[in-house]
């Protein structure tokens, strides 16, 4: 099942994404709480699923067109948004580095602010005056539905409700003033807040529930610019599985329904290839099974 959060006169909806358009789930299902809006759908986790199933039986032919509505994220403000930095071997080479391999290392997970970050497909990602350095990074995210501490890695795809991708825009090249006077960590600082600038977190189109991708790590992922490839690899290739990635995560937080696991980017970034995003560009991610996620480059 493909779920849309979509924007009809004001108000947010929850949708299914079907050939022929969108389906309002509420409106069909009689006005059901647990589909009355994403949040609410992934709390209620399973029950949601069947409810929403039944929905479109019922509710087949009372099909919205998309150029009728406005998409939203998929989950428009996810009370996490987590990401991984170097979960490819490819990607952390290309970046002049080694990968020791997973057995002797463990995730390198840092947060983007999800209110601020987060856009739909469709919206802009804005460049900052002054910018330096703004690149891609096609992600394949994964949406948490049943919340818990301490999930053990076989039992973790049970907390997973879906999967969605996610471009993780960087700064690479903060500007800092000329007067900073140098401290130890700098460099490492500066490499987490140009993650953080509005805009930096496409996220969508849709939302594909964890049953319709029985493999997640089977996945053809890429990324153009301009209708240029810049990306083009395989979800295999992570270091560290989804399973893991929640193991270890939910032994320090508390995962709760909505959060985002973004789970880190293959080779082809921008600034191993010499090239940055520039105003008017357009960004495509692609990711079998789920769609793409189109957004055009503007400059702020």
């Amino acid at each position: 099942m493909k779920l849309v959060t979509y924007r009809e006169k004001e108000t947010d909806k929850l949708g299914v994404w079907l050939d022929d358009g969108i389906l309002d789930l509420k409106a069909v299902s009689g006005g059901e709480r647990v589909l009355s809006s994403m949040a609410s759908f992934l709390r209620d986790g399973e029950r949601a699923l069947a409810t929403a199933e039944r929905a479109i039986q019922q509710g087949a032919s009372s099909l919205i067109a998309p150029e009728q509505c406005v998409l939203r994220a998929p989950v428009p403000s996810p009370p996490k948004l987590l990401c991984l930095a170097g979960n490819y071997a490819e990607h952390i080479r290309e970046g002049g580095g080694e990968s020791p391999g997973k057995e002797t290392t463990t995730p390198r997970v840092f947060m983007k602010p999800p209110t601020t970050t987060v856009i739909a497909h469709g919206e802009s990602i804005v460049i900052p005056k002054g910018a330096g350095w703004i690149d891609w990074e096609a992600e394949l995210a994964v949406v948490i539905g049943k919340g818990g501490s301490r999930i053990p890695a076989d039992t973790a795809y049970g907390h997973v409700a879906g999967y969605t991708i996610m471009n993780d825009v960087s700064e690479r090249r903060l500007p800092v003033p000329a007067k900073r006077t140098p401290r130890e960590g700098d460099q490492w600082f500066d490499w987490l807040n140009g993650k953080w600038f509005d805009t930096f977190a496409p996220l969508g189109p849709v939302l594909v529930t964890r049953d319709e991708i029985p493999d997640p790590h089977d996945l053809r992922i890429r990324l153009r610019v301009n209708q240029q490839t810049k990306q083009d690899a395989n979800t295999g290739d992570m270091i560290f599985s989804i399973a893991e990635l929640i193991e270890f995560i939910s032994g320090m937080i508390t995962l709760e329904p909505g959060d985002i696991i973004s789970t880190g980017t293959p080779e082809g970034t921008g600034i191993a290839r010499g090239e940055k995003l520039n105003d008017g560009d357009v960004v495509e991610v692609e990711i079998e099974s789920i769609g793409v996620l189109r957004n055009p480059v503007k400059q702020g």
